[in-house]
């Protein structure tokens, strides 16, 4: 988190009440949690909003950013942004529902499921990615060279 923050990359955090073993603590303020939650659910819808043509990666999230994240494009798209050309993509060690459907199939223009483990597929795709984007400069600099 701090070095998203050094960076200036957004990083939210969506808390689901009860699910850490610091909410029972007796000092823990269910109000302030709830607040900052939002906070960061309308910094996420902010990103979101500007996903056209741009991908969306979930990395093993089976339950709740899988939901956070459809949820943050319907008010996206309510609020009138245009989400065209969205990718999205999930990557886990099992194919599960919500990442399926509310990440790969519902919100995206495409989408793709990527099972496999974690220590195996980040590499991996960061690899990929990183072939791409050498193979798009190099399109780049031959038209421009042209």
């Amino acid at each position: 988190m701090l070095a998203a923050y050094q960076a200036g990359i957004p990083c939210t955090i969506h808390v689901a009440l009860g699910t850490d073993i610091v909410h029972m603590h007796p000092h823990v303020s269910g109000a302030a949690l709830g607040e900052a939650s939002m906070l960061d659910f309308r910094r996420l819808c902010t990103v979101v909003s500007q996903l056209a043509h741009g991908v969306w990666l979930n990395l093993g999230s089976a339950v709740v950013l899988p939901e956070v994240f459809l949820k943050a494009v319907s008010v996206v798209r309510n609020f009138g942004h245009d989400l065209d050309g969205l990718v999205s993509v999930t990557v886990d060690k099992h194919s599960q529902y919500r990442n399926r459907v509310n990440v790969r199939e519902r919100p995206a223009a495409e989408g793709f499921e990527l099972i496999g483990h974690h220590e195996i597929m980040l590499p991996l795709l960061h690899v990929a990615v990183m072939q791409g984007l050498a193979a798009g400069q190099r399109t780049v600099e031959q038209a421009q060279a042209a």
